[in-house]
């Protein structure tokens, strides 16, 4: 048998892609997809900015909204300045549109606050930090975290109010404001404005309560406890136990004072007064201004005093002094002005329509009538004074400047202490002028006269005695000698040894020493008028030095 064999081989095409890689691209893919799934359900990346990181810690504390987790903090570092802490928290893709640039950010942990107590939950889960979602239409990534829970959402329904004040310190966050007594809403902010130099307040009043807020609403101070002593007696007025503990803000239309319209834009601007008082002293705003000269001491007499016309205010003192004198006059014009102002509602009913030219002249007639203004002491234990004014009979023919420097000129006259003191003076200068030396010297003659005498009418007794003891004289009828008895008996009284002589010498000498200390006084009344009220200045008392050997 013979074969044949092949000399050639069999060439056959093979498979280019083998089973073998399956799973290795099947394993990529799915690797692939789950990186884009975990990528793409990522949500963004945040900074927050808070002041203390107290309570904070990486990879724990969650942010929440409405007490859903929406995310993590991530990392917890300085700022660059080392003036605050940064944080960085990655948020959930389902949650990123509650970023928005009116979003806020704070720590939710234990507080007690004015406010009530808050976040007891956090003692056992931790702190976290809450998320509450703001309405701006942009989209934000960094923000600042506030240091106290905001007391009312941006969406909350009611109103929102500014109050400004000269002194900063006046309210804290979450004081109550009232109305009536009643808490009406919160005080928000506090802050302060460097280019205004005004304290600003941010209250936000709830609603229904917002339509309380009127144009002519008028905010001040509650302190919780209100005293006031006056003539009707004496009045307690003590608020909500809040306003006594932490105080608070009022707000109401005064009494008096025209309505208005209700306030329904946000964040409308008012002014903080201390207290209803300060209110009612500053609701007037017609007035006149008149500039009042006094001749003297105006200490005690402070800006806001009242101006009275027989215990009826008419107005107020505006600016102590008005100005300081004259570059030419110095203190020659022995005057110091002061502006006030005659409020025109407290003397007029609102409904008379009176020009300001009309009122003006109604004063002028009555000036020359004699009103005149006075100062007098409002408070004995403080010195304050305020400004009284009345008619004065004999001052209608007084003449008086009826212009200063721009001002019309309310015509004064010196009251009260000046008074007395102007009349104590002129009872000092008499008693000053009174000739007192001469009259010591002529009564000092008068008290050597009168020892003379008393001398010639002891020489005088003896004689008699002796004229009596002579046998002559006693055969003289016995009526003749009871006489001469009685006259010696009496001259006898007069005698250096009597007592009616020793009692007026004694006198005299009390009087010589009266007289001598009276001369020390004055010679004081003479150098100083007015040491009989005020006292004589102490004067130190004697170091003592060493002496000389």
């Amino acid at each position: 048998m013979n074969e044949t064999i092949k000399t050639t081989a069999d060439v056959r095409t093979t498979k280019k892609f083998s089973a073998v890689w399956i799973i290795p691209l099947v394993s990529l893919t799915v690797g692939i997809w789950m990186l884009y799934h975990y990528i793409s359900s990522q949500g963004p990346e945040i900074t927050l900015t808070v002041q203390t990181a107290e309570g904070i810690e990486a990879g724990k504390t969650e942010i929440k909204a409405r007490s859903v987790k929406v995310g993590v903090v991530t990392s917890v570092t300085l700022s660059d300045d080392y003036n605050s802490i940064v944080l960085k928290a990655k948020i959930d893709k389902s949650a990123a549109g509650l970023l928005r640039k009116d979003s806020l950010f704070w720590v939710v942990k234990p507080r007690i606050g004015k406010e009530g107590v808050s976040g007891l939950d956090t003692l056992l889960s931790g702190s976290y930090i809450e998320l509450r979602p703001g309405k701006a239409k942009e989209e934000q990534h960094a923000f600042a975290m506030l240091e106290v829970p905001p007391l009312a959402p941006p969406d909350a329904k009611g109103l929102r109010v500014q109050l400004t004040s000269n002194q900063a310190g006046k309210l804290s966050v979450g004081d109550p404001v009232l109305y009536e007594g009643y808490t009406v809403g919160r005080v928000e902010k506090a802050s302060f404005d460097i280019e205004r130099q005004k304290a600003v307040y941010q209250l936000f009043i709830f609603q229904p309560y917002d339509a309380l807020v009127r144009t002519r609403s008028r905010f001040w101070m509650t302190s919780g406890i209100d005293l006031q002593l006056n003539a009707e007696g004496f009045n307690v007025d003590i608020g909500s136990i809040e306003s006594l503990l932490t105080g608070g803000v009022s707000f109401s239309v005064p009494k008096g004072s025209p309505q208005g319209i209700p306030v329904t834009q946000q964040m409308s601007s008012f002014q903080l007064f201390d207290n209803m008082k300060q209110i009612r002293e500053q609701m007037y705003e017609n007035y006149l201004e008149f500039a009042m000269l006094f001749s003297e001491s105006v200490r005690g007499l402070n800006p806001g005093a009242p101006v009275e016309y027989r215990g009826i205010r008419i107005g107020t003192v505006e600016k102590v002094p008005l100005h300081l004198s004259n570059r030419t006059d110095g203190f020659s014009s022995k005057r110091i002005p002061v502006l006030v102002h005659i409020e025109i509602e407290r003397m007029f009913d609102p409904a008379l329509s009176m020009s300001s030219s009309e009122l003006r002249a109604n004063f002028a007639r009555e000036f020359k009538n004699g009103l005149r203004a006075t100062l007098k002491t409002g408070n004995l234990l403080t010195g304050a004074l305020y400004i009284d004014a009345d008619f004065y009979p004999d001052e209608h023919k007084q003449d008086y400047l009826n212009q200063y420097r721009g001002y019309d000129v309310f015509p004064t006259k010196a009251g009260g202490f000046a008074q007395i003191q102007r009349q104590v003076s002129s009872i000092l200068n008499k008693v000053n002028a009174l000739p007192v030396e001469s009259m010591l010297v002529s009564m000092d003659g008068t008290l050597k006269s009168t020892e003379q005498t008393l001398k010639t009418f002891n020489q005088v007794g003896k004689n008699l005695d002796k004229l009596l003891k002579q046998k002559d004289t006693q055969q003289i009828p016995g009526e003749v000698r009871e006489s001469l008895q009685q006259i010696q008996d009496t001259l006898q009284g007069f005698s250096p040894d009597a007592q009616a002589y020793r009692d007026l010498e004694k006198a005299l000498a009390n009087m010589n020493d009266v007289m001598a200390e009276l001369k020390p006084v004055l010679r004081q009344i003479n150098e100083k008028p007015n040491a009989l009220i005020f006292g004589d200045t102490k004067r130190e008392d004697p170091v003592p030095a060493k002496g000389k050997n």
